[in-house]
């Protein structure tokens, strides 16, 4: 039965590993291409991680990659939050598809433009 599980999380963690790269050659511009390559990227190296816990089954290897996929959890969304914001105040065009930017530096670039 551990076999098993650990062949579908491997499969399932590549699947996601090959989104993530389709992603980030297929996506118009930086935002799309990251949003996809990070949603995917941490859910691919969660399950590959998650199978090599599967696999050894014993407490240590299971706390290290618990440890480590919540590390990921927590800090891949926030980098590239923090990435995006960067692009956006350094005007990094976007694709010419985008029809609504919420951020409140539009808000403010497009009082200056009517003024």
């Amino acid at each position: 039965m551990n076999d098993i599980l650990t062949i579908f999380l491997l499969i399932t963690g590549t699947g996601f590993a090959l989104l993530a790269s389709i992603a980030i050659v297929r996506m118009p511009d930086l935002y799309t291409r990251m949003h996809g390559a990070t949603k995917c990227a941490t859910l691919g190296v969660g399950c590959t991680i998650l199978a090599a816990a599967v696999r050894f089954a014993n407490m240590e290897t299971a706390t290290v990659a618990v440890l480590i996929i919540g590390f990921l959890f927590l800090t891949a969304p926030v980098a590239a939050h923090m990435i995006g914001q960067a692009a956006h105040r350094q005007q990094v065009p976007k694709w010419s598809g985008t029809v609504v930017d919420e951020s409140p530096a539009a808000d403010a670039r497009e009082e200056t433009r009517s003024s």
